[in-house]
């Protein structure tokens, strides 16, 4: 079965098996955020474990 396309490109799989996102909101509208709200959105962060479960199955990792 093949993966789901939107998902390959938006989430990485980490070495120890955890899967890497990006923020939202860091696209269009920048000038009412503040300089430090723009920074924290620019690092990637973890998949929440809730939602780990139907990333996997998108990435077909199950």
């Amino acid at each position: 079965m093949k993966t789901k396309s939107s998902a390959k490109k938006r989430f990485k799989v980490t070495g120890s098996g955890k899967i890497k996102r990006k923020h939202a909101f860091k696209s269009h509208i920048l000038t009412k955020k503040s300089k430090k709200r723009k920074l924290a959105l620019t690092h990637s962060a973890l998949v929440h474990s809730t939602d780990m479960k139907s990333v996997k199955e998108q990435l077909r990792i199950i």
